[in-house]
């Protein structure tokens, strides 16, 4: 067996024991996992609604694009109101590991990139989650939200500031101004690059638990290296694959999620990843790239200011 096709069934093993930990969970203790629906708390049925269903096709579409899932979900979560803040990050780690699997898969097979490159920073990656969500499971709701609110300013900074020349970000847009760097044409790094490489991704993979993302900084990362922008994909999407099952099996056990916005991202992300790889992976989302901006910055602001009047005295 090549190195790819082992990490390949590496990845199909730990997602199919993630699958059964996640249904056992649904099957024995369905009153828990099935609590932090705000909307309905005595009665969230076990069921995704279309529009929870809609919420995953639409993350998981635009995240097979590149611009990733995690801010986007939170906005949707925190407007909406479909989920406990508490437990956002759960929910959506949860939610989009399989989505998120299906689009490695496709991605390892059809972008090329150095095998000791891509599986030392998946691995670091998938240390530093587990490392993060064995805290984040545990924290307290003011906590969580000025984290997350912290994380999605970042998400937002990052996202303003994108120099991807087919999809360039706003800034980019306005002034022609690259302000990250482009890129190589390396396949993969070695020596102290990618022990930069390595140490980046494990603080990327801890970080996501608190909903950050790791697709923009990951690939950020690549193109400060020198490598083709190409390999991002394959990465950065190995990465969060890796990573995501094995943050999502300590929130199952902390019971840290809600199970039928989770179930929904699954169930509606699927369709989402195959129709953008197959049919418009080259969709310009140029101009999605500013009210993607704008949402993850309200919804900053939002979980700040309820994290600042949570603290205050009733």
């Amino acid at each position: 067996m090549n190195p790819v096709s082992a990490l390949l069934a590496a990845l199909a093993a730990i997602d199919a024991a993630f699958v059964a930990l996640w249904t056992k969970a649904m099957v024995t203790r369905p009153s828990l996992v099935n609590a932090g629906a705000t909307r309905t708390p005595d009665m969230p049925g076990r069921y995704p609604n279309v529009e929870e269903l809609i919420v995953g096709f639409v993350t998981n579409f635009f995240d097979t694009l590149g611009i990733g899932s995690y801010a986007p979900t939170t906005s949707f979560f925190k407007l909406r109101n479909i989920v406990d803040d508490r437990i956002i990050p759960g929910t959506m780690t949860i939610g989009h590991t399989v989505p998120t699997a299906v689009q490695t898969f496709l991605f390892v097979a059809a972008v090329p990139v150095d095998v000791t490159t891509l599986s030392s920073m998946i691995g670091a990656a998938s240390v530093g989650a587990w490392l993060g969500a064995g805290v984040v499971a545990k924290w307290p709701k003011r906590k969580i939200q000025i984290g997350m609110g912290i994380a999605l300013l970042i998400a937002a900074t990052i996202m303003f500031l994108g120099s991807d020349d087919s999809n360039p970000g706003p800034l980019m847009q306005l002034t022609g101004i690259k302000v990250l760097p482009g890129g190589g044409d390396a396949l993969g790094v070695s020596g102290t690059r990618l022990a930069i490489a390595v140490g980046v991704n494990f603080v990327l993979g801890a970080l996501m638990t608190l909903g950050i993302g790791l697709y923009a900084p990951c690939m950020i990362t690549i193109y400060l290296l020198g490598m083709n922008p190409r390999a991002a994909f394959p990465i950065m999407m190995g990465s969060c694959a890796f990573l995501m099952p094995v943050a999502a099996i300590a929130f199952i056990r902390e019971m840290s999620f809600s199970n039928r916005p989770a179930l929904g991202l699954t169930l509606g992300g699927i369709p989402g990843v195959l129709i953008a790889f197959f049919i418009v992976r080259s969709l310009p989302v140029r101009y999605l790239f500013w009210l993607v901006v704008a949402v993850v910055l309200y919804t900053s602001v939002s979980m700040l200011r309820s994290a600042l009047t949570s603290s205050r005295p009733s």
